[in-house]
């Protein structure tokens, strides 16, 4: 029989169970998944035109992805210079850094998948596809954790919809008041 506690979260209860970040899962698949993909991939394009044109292929597109990453990376960074001397928030010009930048890791990586995708976030003419789908997921992150209104993951604003005046976000009222400092009597 379990303690009186044990039922209301008391000493004896056993530690509450965490979920499982879906962020994690997602990962944890990926980094399973991809690999075998990959190996997939380079065993059926080997069989096509043999083993050394195929590591020549994985070479060349290493090569092309660095390439790639230097000319579009200076690109990222002179925007991203330019829009902070001109005084604006560069949001775009961040997530295309952040966008060159893991197209280019993709790219590094040995696998025909992985720069197929490296390539799509690199190219000037793809990423806005790839930078819209960015933005829309912090977005939902930000409004579902609440940091539009200063909640448990930042304290920023956003352009949606905003409580009545004189509430929280949590629905408790919000009180107006001064602060006044008791009088200095050279204490």
């Amino acid at each position: 029989m379990s303690s009186p506690g044990a039922a209301r979260g008391g000493p004896g209860a056993p530690p509450p169970r965490r979920r499982r970040s879906p962020v994690l899962t997602v990962l944890a698949l990926t980094f399973l998944v991809v690999p075998l993909v990959e190996l997939f991939v380079l065993i059926q394009v080997g069989e096509v035109i043999g083993a050394w044109p195929t590591v020549g292929l994985l070479l060349l597109s290493a090569v092309v992805g660095g390439w790639l990453v230097r000319r579009e990376g200076r690109r990222a960074w002179r925007a991203l210079t330019t829009a902070l001397q001109s005084g604006r928030m560069p949001a775009r010009e961040l997530a295309d850094a952040g966008l060159v930048l893991v197209g280019g890791v993709l790219m590094v990586a040995p696998g025909f998948v992985t720069d197929l995708v490296g390539i799509l976030l690199i190219l000037p003419l793809t990423r806005p596809l790839a930078r819209a789908a960015l933005t829309g997921m912090v977005a939902r992150r930000l409004l579902a954790g609440g940091a539009a209104y200063g909640g448990p993951t930042g304290g920023g604003t956003t352009n949606g919809p905003r409580p009545p005046r004189g509430t929280r976000p949590d629905g408790h009222d919000v009180v107006r008041g001064e602060v006044v400092d008791p009088p200095d009597d050279g204490r």
